[in-house]
């Protein structure tokens, strides 16, 4: 008798099969957020069909550019949080590599090193293309910046200033550097107030995205000595906190919608502003865990605030 439930219970007790390497190096370029890096080029060409100036290979570039570097920073993440402590097999959040020993932090610094030095070569060809010094320089402080933001004496993400890094790179740069790139190859300086405000929303819902990973993260970054924002501002500022950036953005969108003459520009507004209330509602009431399920909806009101965004713009030329 002994035999048969010892046999009726190995299916159950054997372990699952491991993740195959693609899988885990798939999982490692945490696919879920890479909207933040698709979104800003997108309003960015968006913005470039509005002024007239589109050039869809440049656009092509920028994009590649964009995602390099955010896979990069996310690579550099992984190693480097896992090298100083701050991810650990425990943890709430989604696995990490490193951490659960299925990638090694050499191999997965060479990864970074490897995807930001191609990040760089896009970066110069888009210089050399069009765009001039100006976009050489952001590549490369882009890049330092994602290797910086959790390495070096003064990482970023650890001093608080992760969330500043999110707003100027995935909103300012990105937004304004793509249509920069594309109107510069046509001898035009297609940036204005409203192209700025609109970048600045992209810009404001891309830090939603890492307010609300740091605000499941405070405890245990708070535990390693990770000062992220959500860490100095606490968890009950850390959500009002997240409300005003949504707030913020839709207010940016009204601006935009005004100085560009752009009526239109109020239904993108608005889906920015009563998605992110009821981010924020939903955020209000929920703890650990549980955040992973508002980290994908606020990256999802990103993906859905910028297809909006550009479809009103390429469909409303000057």
């Amino acid at each position: 008798m002994s035999h048969e439930h010892s046999a009726l219970r190995t299916p159950h007790s054997a372990p699952p099969p491991p993740p195959s390497r693609l899988s885990v190096w798939l999982s490692a370029t945490r696919p879920k957020t890479l909207a933040a890096g698709l979104v800003p080029v997108l309003v960015g060409t968006a913005l470039a069909v509005h002024e007239g100036v589109a050039d869809w290979t440049l656009a092509g570039g920028c994009l590649a550019a964009a995602l390099l570097v955010q896979v990069g920073c996310n690579f550099a993440n992984d190693a480097f949080d896992a090298l100083k402590g701050a991810d650990t097999a425990a943890r709430i959040g989604p696995r990490r590599a490193v951490a659960s020993g299925l990638i090694s932090a050499r191999a997965m610094l060479i990864a970074t090193a490897v995807v930001l030095a191609a990040a760089l070569a896009v970066g110069i060809w888009l210089g050399a293309a069009g765009g001039g010094w100006p976009i050489i320089v952001l590549g490369v402080v882009s890049v330092l910046c994602a290797v910086g933001y959790t390495a070096g004496p003064f990482p970023l993400a650890y001093i608080g200033l992760g969330d500043l890094f999110v707003f100027l790179f995935f909103g300012l740069v990105a937004v304004l550097g793509t249509l920069w790139v594309q109107g510069a190859a046509h001898g035009h300086g297609a940036l204005h107030t409203g192209a700025i405000l609109v970048a600045e929303a992209v810009g404001l819902q891309a830090t939603g995205i890492i307010a609300v990973n740091n605000l499941r993260d405070r405890a245990g970054d708070a535990a390693v000595g990770k000062r992220t924002l959500a860490v100095r501002l606490g968890d009950r500022a850390t959500r009002g906190y997240i409300i005003g950036l949504h707030v913020t953005a839709m207010l940016c969108l009204v601006l935009a919608a005004w100085v560009m003459r752009l009526p239109a520009l109020l239904a993108p507004a608005a889906l920015a502003g009563i998605g992110g209330g009821l981010l924020g509602l939903g955020i209000a009431r929920t703890q650990g865990a549980a955040l992973n399920a508002y980290l994908a909806r606020s990256a999802a009101l990103e993906l859905l605030t910028g297809a909006g965004l550009a479809a009103v713009l390429m469909l409303t030329p000057r």
